[in-house]
């Protein structure tokens, strides 16, 4: 984690004591800006370099007590949550983010640190794949609300979530069920175990992963931010076929063990039904195409009776399947 400088403020101000611009001027120098930056902040709207391929597009909104809780989790912690379920999107593109926008609406009692550390967070997370952020907006509100755009580019055609056909096989990339696991431990008031707590605060999507897959020629792709089966379900859905997952292509890592046992829960659950940790979930035509790196976790096949759908070792399944927010 890099190390933050002392914040311009002092330590127990608030956005009404700080003031809009104050506030504004200091965010501003937190993000670096990239070549592509051609104006950045400041202006009425900022000027992006855009090369050759695709611009891919993406907003995302957080709202405390809904998705984050400051108890929780540090400013830090939102900040690199808010860019990595953005980034993460362009990356199920079969893209690479470039640049963001973000827009903050805060009680004028937020204490200003907050906001600057959530900035250090989301620059740091950013940087991981060299992403800028280019402008925003703040504005007083009763409720922390947190609304991001990102925008990146394809360099090939964008996989998107309709190609599945029957006989593809399904893969995963990156960590599934942690943070599941981690907010599991957090609502029970508990801290450990802790590289699950982690896990919800800091999640860890393969960023590389997109256009690996792209190039690989994955037939669809979808970043997992609600639920495996949920997720997977949209999927289904928009390619007009079934998919089946297999429960036995998972190593349940230890630490999902424990929390299912503390709390008397199947840890396969945490794995179907969590999100938050935003791996991509891919298909391939045949387990030779998969990229190293991939685990390949079930099939894909032509609807039957019911429809697109998605079952569970060849059976409806009916525990959590993720998360809805209406």
């Amino acid at each position: 984690m890099t190390h933050m400088p002392a914040a311009p403020f002092a330590p127990d101000a608030t956005l009404a004591d700080v003031g809009e611009f104050a506030l504004i001027s200091a965010l501003t120098e937190i993000f670096d800006q990239g070549d592509h930056v051609l104006i950045g902040p400041g202006d009425d709207a900022a000027v992006l370099r855009v090369r050759t391929g695709h611009v891919v597009v993406s907003t995302d909104m957080m709202v405390e007590g809904r998705h984050f809780r400051r108890e929780w989790a540090t400013g830090a912690d939102v900040g690199a949550r808010a860019a990595a379920q953005n980034l993460s999107d362009i990356n199920a593109m079969g893209g690479r983010a470039t640049s963001l926008t973000i827009g903050l609406a805060a009680p004028a009692d937020l204490p200003a640190q907050w906001a600057l550390d959530f900035a250090h967070g989301f620059a740091e997370e950013c940087a991981k794949v060299g992403a800028s952020v280019v402008g925003g907006d703040v504005t007083r509100s009763e409720t922390l609300v947190l609304s991001v755009t990102v925008l990146g580019s394809c360099t090939v055609a964008p996989v998107v979530r309709a190609g599945a056909g029957a006989g593809d096989v399904v893969a995963l990339c990156g960590r599934q069920g942690w943070a599941a696991g981690g907010l599991a431990v957090l609502g029970r008031g508990f801290r450990s175990p802790r590289v699950l707590v982690e896990a919800y605060r800091r999640p860890l999507p393969p960023y590389d992963a997109g256009q690996v897959a792209a190039d690989a020629g994955a037939t669809s792709m979808i970043d997992v931010s609600d639920g495996l089966v949920a997720d997977a379900a949209h999927v289904a859905e928009a390619s007009g076929v079934a998919i089946d997952i297999r429960t036995s292509s998972f190593e349940i890592a230890e630490p999902l063990h424990a929390i299912g046992a503390a709390l008397g829960a199947d840890p396969i659950q945490f794995i179907l039904g969590g999100g938050d940790d935003h791996p991509l979930l891919a298909t391939y035509p045949d387990a030779d195409a998969v990229p190293e790196g991939w685990l390949v976790i079930g099939t894909v096949a032509e609807p039957g009776v019911d429809g697109p759908v998605v079952t569970v070792d060849g059976a409806a399944y009916d525990g959590p399947a993720g998360w809805t927010h209406f």
